[in-house]
């Protein structure tokens, strides 16, 4: 019997071991171990990449998002709509700075934030809306952003999974007045520990994200508003330089794997399984490969038992959480919990071979040829 990883970082590391480490070593030579020259460096080339103005590094996906409301004014009293279906960190990030969260539905297809319940969300205290890009493909911007426009809202693009992706042309975290990410080690773009970035095309929205991230510090010891402590460390800085200049021709790779498990899973919409579904005029960075199933519990424990790991990502809706259950307001959220029964991942990552890829599918095949 194969064994599969679900994500294989290690293979990755070995292909670029030797500029992470070059990387590395130089750092600890010149021992600038906060906001080293690395730190530049690697908010400049993001900023290429995603085609945004401003990108500031800090230290998680969580602090980008934090960061962002505060310099935003977001806190007590305002309220904040967002997918009921997503990583805690979504609501998460709008309870820390004081906000309520407002739960809204998520379209059965693409499993972002379905935009007709927008109006329903919507009341005098609504301040912003943060729609999450989930499983690697990014939401309906361009209708979000209108609505946002329309009602003097703030828009944040909760962009962990899908940096990478293109909506029209554009890069996620491009496609609102602030996009937020997370280099946690297993989305597209991952570090080696915890990291995030912001991105913004407003100069003074960037001037306010970057004394919020330092302490709200204007200046050495000169504080102009309340602040956190939010930097990313130059080593994390060091080693996603080199891993994004491979970072193109892994999403090459997730895209062809996301592809062939498409064709080959096809036959399967006959037994009921539901397969991504890619939206028109978007790419997907593919930050899971997802499928949709009444026997998902059967199908995880005939695939551990094959060697195959699976994932659900998430079991349990963000207002069902118990340190949730109380707070914020919730919409009519039925595809949400039923996405929460329903949703399995598969192994996906760039240097996944075609024999371990063939692996994945005959075992999937056969689970349901069998049942």
């Amino acid at each position: 019997m194969k064994t599969i990883p679900f994500i294989d970082l290690k293979a990755q590391y070995q292909a670029i071991k030797d500029p992470i480490q070059q990387r590395i070593q130089t750092v600890l030579e010149h021992g600038q171990f906060i906001m080293g020259p690395e730190v530049e460096e690697l908010e400049q080339k993001l900023n290429a990449f995603t085609g945004t103005k401003h990108c500031l590094a800090v230290a998680s996906g969580t602090d980008a998002a934090v960061v962002a409301m505060m310099a935003m004014g977001i806190g007590p009293g305002d309220e904040v709509i967002c997918p009921a279906f997503s990583f805690i960190a979504t609501a998460e990030t709008v309870v820390l700075v004081g906000a309520t969260p407002v739960y809204v539905d998520i379209d059965p297809c693409t499993f972002n934030l379905d935009v007709r319940q927008l109006e329903k969300a919507l009341s005098e205290k609504t301040k912003a809306i943060q729609p999450v890009s989930l499983y690697g493909q990014p939401a309906e911007m361009d209708e979000i952003n209108a609505f946002a426009k329309k009602h003097e809202l703030r828009v944040i693009e909760d962009a962990a999974q899908s940096f990478g992706a293109t909506y029209k042309g554009k890069r996620s975290c491009n496609l609102s007045e602030v996009g937020v990410t997370s280099f946690f080690p297993a989305k597209p773009l991952g570090g080696y520990g915890d990291g995030g970035a912001i991105f913004t095309n407003d100069d003074g929205l960037a001037e306010a994200m970057r004394e919020v991230r330092v302490h709200g510090q204007k200046s050495r010891y000169y504080h102009t508003r309340i602040g956190v402590n939010a930097r990313l460390d130059t080593l994390q800085c060091a080693i996603l330089i080199p891993k994004l200049e491979r970072f193109s021709w892994e999403l090459e790779q997730r895209d062809r794997v996301a592809a062939r498990y498409n064709k080959e899973f096809k036959e399967l919409e006959a037994k009921g399984v539901l397969l991504p579904l890619l939206a028109p005029n978007r790419t997907s960075a593919w930050a899971q490969y997802t499928l949709q199933m009444a026997k998902r519990e059967e199908f995880q424990k005939f695939m551990q038992t094959n060697g195959v790991p699976t994932a659900v990502h998430y079991p349990r809706t963000m207002p069902d959480q118990p340190a949730y259950t109380e707070l914020g307001r919730t919409m009519n959220i039925e595809v949400s919990r039923k996405m929460a029964e329903t949703v399995v991942s598969l192994p996906l990552y760039p240097d996944m071979t075609d024999d371990q890829q063939d692996y994945v599918i005959e075992q999937t095949i056969k689970f349901f040829h069998k049942s």
